[in-house]
C-alpha cells in the first residue's frame, strides 16, 4: 500500500496506538477557551448574543472531553500496557481529571442558571480562570509528552 493509501486506511487511522487522544484533545481545549473568552466579552458588553455562544462552547468542550479522557486511558493501556504512571505522565493525568472536571463544572452552573433564569453565580469567574490555567498546564504537559514542547 502507498503512503498515500495509508492515510486514508480506516484500519491505520482507528487502531494507532494514540494518534486519536493527540488529535481529539484540542477541540475541547479550543471550545472552553473560546466559551470563556464569550462569556467575558458577553458579560462585558452585556449582549445575550454572545452568552448564548459561549453556552453552546462550553457545553460542547464539556462533551467532547469524553472521548478525550477514554483515548487517553486507552493510550495509556496500548501504548504502556497499562504500567504504572509517574512523572510528567502522572501529573498530565491528574491535570487532565482536574480539567475535565473543571470544564464540567463551568458548562454545569451555566446550565443551572439558565435553567432557573439567573444570573451566573459570581464566582464563576474564578472558576473560569482557574479552569483555564488547569487546561493550558495540562495541555502544555501534553505538549512535552508528545514532543511538541520538549525534548
Amino acid at each position: 500500500m502507498t503512503s498515500i493509501g495509508k492515510a486514508f486506511d480506516p484500519g491505520t487511522v482507528l487502531l494507532a496506538k494514540h494518534a486519536q487522544h493527540v488529535v481529539l484533545v484540542h477541540f475541547p481545549i479550543a471550545l472552553f477557551i473560546t466559551g470563556v473568552a464569550f462569556d467575558w466579552a458577553g458579560q462585558w458588553t452585556k449582549r445575550k448574543a454572545l452568552a448564548e455562544a459561549a453556552y453552546y462552547n462550553l457545553l460542547i468542550a464539556a462533551a467532547s472531553t469524553l472521548p478525550v479522557v477514554v483515548t487517553g486511558l486507552l493510550a495509556w493501556q496500548f501504548q504502556l500496557e497499562g504500567q504504572r504512571l509517574k512523572g510528567i505522565l502522572l501529573l498530565h493525568l491528574v491535570m487532565g481529571w482536574t480539567s475535565t472536571v473543571l470544564i464540567c463544572a463551568v458548562w454545569g452552573l451555566h446550565f443551572r442558571a439558565r435553567r432557573r433564569g439567573v444570573a451566573v453565580p459570581g464566582y464563576l469567574r474564578m472558576l473560569e480562570v482557574v479552569a483555564v490555567v488547569a487546561v493550558g498546564l495540562t495541555g502544555h504537559l501534553g505538549g512535552f509528552l508528545s514532543g511538541v514542547s520538549g525534548a
